[in-house]
């Protein structure tokens, strides 16, 4: 690999012209024609309730602060470094014990680096925490070309842990990040000090295509997945869309903020737990929008859904078996899980916890944080 092995140091700082302009096409939204009966906004049976994406939107142009959640962006230390080509920011957030453990946290989509924001100081006194953007996403952009998908980049993620002087880590991930998370495993099992996975119950919506059906399942159960499925596949328009089509949506994400406002706070409904009636009653409205607003400034929202295409046409299993000591975490949790995902109980580490969802760090961080602390405790 012949290139530029160096940490440029980086901040946040998005020119004052892009915010302006944010500002200014959100107070020239051309809004759809209401449909009468449409005035919940807590509905989400047919998508993001228009009264409430108002209302989001409203807030993201008068009441949201960007400076302010720039500056907390910038509390860690950030860097870009290129590998095989392809530019990656990395946040670096380093504990005071110098023996500390290093941690790699991955993410997905719609998530970023901001996902993590509220976890890193719980984590910061056992671990030397480093969060790298998936290509495509955030800074980790423009895309030096087609073909990043998993397991290129988690080669990259490999990588830039060595760059850091990091020979051996942990790894914890959601989503997408439980893809390179597995993979760095599988990949480097003389490196990874051991994985943990957080997830959802929405995990049983995808057995019989990403995930296989153990035998032994009671009528019951496959009546519950089956369930599960039926949800799932309700919700899957925006992943067929960035499975085959990213570039058609990615033209309407770049020009319009309130169709990526759109496009992102929905997924923050039907992925996060408990029984919360508009996105921003699960997670922090400042975070979301600070995430949502990563997207607008980097023009992430159209390269991001390249990933989808590149996994989707890459041939890859989602997860990749290995030797390394697993732990899950389970929020909004289901039996059924463990059920399907975990059949012969060769996971030593499973927890469930009945609070949460798809976005753990956002939405319950001290819990995800106890948890990666408990499951790595003692690991080297």
């Amino acid at each position: 690999m012949n290139e530029d092995t160096a940490l440029a140091p980086f901040r946040v700082d998005i020119p004052q012209a892009d915010v302006d302009d944010l500002r200014d096409r959100l107070a020239r939204t051309r809004r759809p024609i209401p449909v009468p009966g449409r005035d919940d906004r807590t509905d989400f049976s047919r998508g993001i309730p228009p009264v409430y994406l108002e209302e989001l939107a409203e807030y993201w142009r008068d009441g949201f602060d960007w400076r302010a959640q720039e500056e907390r962006l910038n509390e860690h230390e950030q860097f870009t470094t290129v590998v095989d080509g392809q530019t990656f920011h990395v946040v670096h957030a380093r504990s005071a014990n110098p023996g500390a453990t290093p941690l790699i946290l991955n993410h997905g989509w719609p998530g970023s680096f901001v996902e993590y924001q509220r976890l890193l100081p719980l984590l910061t006194d056992e671990f030397h925490v480093v969060v790298p953007s998936l290509p495509g996403f955030g800074f980790s952009t423009p895309l030096s070309g087609t073909g990043w998908e998993l397991a290129r980049t988690t080669e990259a993620y490999a990588e830039i842990m060595t760059r850091l002087g990091y020979e051996r880590f942990a790894a914890h991930g959601t989503d997408i990040g439980a893809g390179t998370t597995g993979r760095l495993a599988a990949l480097h099992p003389e490196r990874v000090i051991g994985t943990h996975i957080g997830c959802d119950p929405r995990l049983l919506g995808f057995v019989g295509d990403k995930f296989p059906c153990p035998d032994g399942l009671s009528d019951d159960e496959l009546a519950r997945i089956e369930a599960v499925r039926a949800e799932v596949a309700a919700e899957r328009g925006y992943l067929e869309v960035q499975n085959h089509r990213p570039d058609t949506i990615g033209a309407a994400l770049t020009d319009s903020p309130v169709g990526q406002l759109a496009w992102i706070a929905e997924k923050f409904k039907t992925g996060t737990g408990g029984a919360h009636r508009t996105p921003d009653e699960s997670v922090d409205r400042d975070q979301l929008l600070t995430n949502i607003s990563l997207y607008w400034f980097t023009r992430s929202g159209a390269s991001s859904a390249q990933f989808y295409y590149e996994g989707e046409h890459s041939g890859l299993d989602w997860f990749t078996a290995s030797d390394v000591p697993s732990g899950w975490a389970v929020f909004d949790t289901d039996p059924l899980v463990r059920r399907v995902m975990d059949p012969s109980r060769a996971i030593g580490h499973w927890s469930e916890f009945a609070e949460g969802g798809h976005f753990p760090a956002m939405e319950e961080p001290r819990l995800l944080a106890d948890d990666i602390r408990g499951f790595f405790r003692g690991m080297s």
